[in-house]
């Protein structure tokens, strides 16, 4: 006679005593085999839409091991199998495994053709179909005692079976996430271009402190008018670092509206405010292993500083409304066009977090102080934008163009470079770009203009021409067409000049002049 309730429990506790499911397996058929004859035991599932059975794990006197081996059956053990979960017998015994045909296809899995066979399968609650069968190849008959017996451990495997199918689940999908990674490092490789245009020149020495910051973990600030490329200079930063293989998280400090910043880059735990339906992981979390570019760094709020600070120099972090203290691994680049020197000064921004960031800072000079790398720029934003645009080849630059280029200041640098060059593509049709509608900033025209006295102009002149210089300066020096100067001021275009004539405002030629 067999205690049930030790046998159970015994039982149960190898099923479920490995984290390891092929050797929780074979330790429970070791078990099993003392009191029911069983050399071999399978685990498998089977899908109702599709036919197919999958044998996840086997265990035998040598061992067990996880398998997925998947087989669609002959047509009359396909309906054998459906008819059995139609009619849900709970356990299914055969004396030799040829008999039955559910049971002869399982030869090529080790259930030899006069082999005794015996499956259980879970309870119709656990919406799970498969089973777990034991067999032995003596052929010894299994008796309703050890059909009892077997029974009483559906419950457990049941258990089992479903935490390893979520288990398996949680692995498949962790390596799809891992392959997304990979795919996605290889795009951002290509998106920021294998080289830097300019690093041989304009950008040698920015490039050069770039090669000695990227191997270590220390912070670095990037410095620099909008539109330099500080996101490529971060991009390249962690393409050279020890952290490239984890994630890149970008956050535009400036986009993110102050009442989410914390939440944006620190995460929440359910139900901390008002909307907060479901627990939310921060930037900083998900950068974990990895970089986070914290661009606009400016823009932060002062609670996000005190955060941003810890995080810096303890390397953990916790979500809003949580009281977990989260470590997390990350290498932090920041980067701001604004003077954080006088945002310092008027108390904008935490002092021990700027020394904290300006360990390493890096000043990306704009466009007008690397005029050599114009040239360079305009083949590689040529080629690009073609390719885009899908057009049929790359045109050609007419005579002077590139003269016209290095002559202009640029003050939307790099970004400002790239649209023009966009926008002479489109206007072209195919022809070489001539870049008629770069000018020189409004401002320089407007120090063309003869100083005007009191004597000179009336305060009205003075006010009506400080108003169509400022006009002039928003459009780039243009007075006609859909972003011209007379356009924004609702003027006749012919109105505006005759006006600009008697006021002494340069245009045309002489305002390029």
């Amino acid at each position: 006679m067999i205690d049930e309730n030790n046998f159970f429990r015994e039982a149960t506790l190898r099923i479920c005593g490995n984290l390891e499911f092929e050797k929780a397996l074979w330790n429970c058929l070791m078990y099993i085999r003392q009191h029911i004859p069983a050399d071999l035991i399978l685990m498998s599932t089977f899908d109702r839409d599709t036919g197919c059975g999958e044998i996840i794990a086997r265990a035998d006197l040598n061992g067990g091991q996880i398998t997925s081996i998947k087989v669609i059956p002959p047509n009359d053990v396909r309906n054998a199998l459906i008819e059995i979960m139609h009619t849900f017998p709970m356990l299914l015994a055969v004396e030799r495994a040829s008999e039955n045909p559910v049971t002869r296809s399982l030869s090529q899995f080790g259930i030899e053709p006069d082999a005794a066979f015996m499956a259980i399968r879970p309870k119709p609650e656990w919406n799970l179909y498969g089973g777990v069968a034991i067999s032995n190849k003596s052929g010894k008959k299994y008796n309703e005692n050890h059909k009892h017996l077997f029974s009483l451990l559906t419950d457990p495997f049941a258990i089992a079976f479903c935490n390893y199918i979520r288990y398996r689940e949680v692995l498949r999908l962790k390596d799809i996430l891992a392959d997304d990674n990979r795919y996605l490092q290889e795009e951002l490789l290509q998106q920021a271009g294998e080289e830097i245009v300019g690093s041989n020149f304009g950008l040698k020495q920015v490039m050069e402190m770039v090669r000695q910051v990227a191997p270590l973990n220390s912070p670095v600030l990037l410095l620099g008018d909008t539109g330099t490329g500080k996101e490529l200079i971060a991009t390249a930063i962690h393409n050279l670092s020890p952290q490239r293989n984890g994630p890149f998280i970008k956050v535009n400090c400036g986009a993110i509206p102050e009442s989410l910043m914390d939440s944006e880059l620190f995460g929440h735990e359910k139900g901390a405010f008002t909307g907060a339906l479901f627990q939310k992981r921060g930037r900083f979390e998900r950068a974990d292993g990895g970089t986070i570019f914290l661009d606009e760094i400016g823009e932060l709020t002062p609670g996000a500083q005190v955060r941003l600070l810890r995080v810096i120099q303890e390397k953990e972090i916790e979500r809003v409304g949580g009281t977990e203290v989260l470590p997390v691994d990350i290498r932090v680049i920041a980067a701001t066009h604004r003077n954080l020197e006088v945002m310092l000064a008027d108390g904008k921004f935490r002092e021990d977090l700027y020394f904290r960031l300006n360990v390493f800072p890096i000043i990306i000079p704009p466009l007008r102080e690397r005029i050599a790398d114009i040239p360079a720029l305009v083949q590689y934003f040529m080629m690009k934008k073609t390719k885009e645009m899908g057009l049929a080849k790359v045109p050609t630059l007419a005579p002077g163009s590139i003269d016209k280029l290095m002559n202009y200041a640029w003050p939307g640098n790099v970004r400002e470079l790239q649209n023009a060059v966009e926008r002479s593509l489109i206007l072209s049709q195919g022809k070489p770009l001539i870049f008629d509608d770069i000018l020189e900033p409004a401002k320089k025209i407007a120090s063309t203009i003869p100083q005007m006295n009191n004597g000179d102009t009336s305060g009205l002149d003075q006010a009506i021409s400080q108003h169509i210089i400022r006009a002039l300066e928003m459009t780039g020096g243009r007075v006609g067409g859909e972003k011209g100067a007379a356009k924004l001021l609702q003027m006749n275009p012919s109105t505006l000049r005759t006006k600009m004539r008697k006021l002494g405002i340069p245009f045309g030629r002489k305002g390029n002049a």
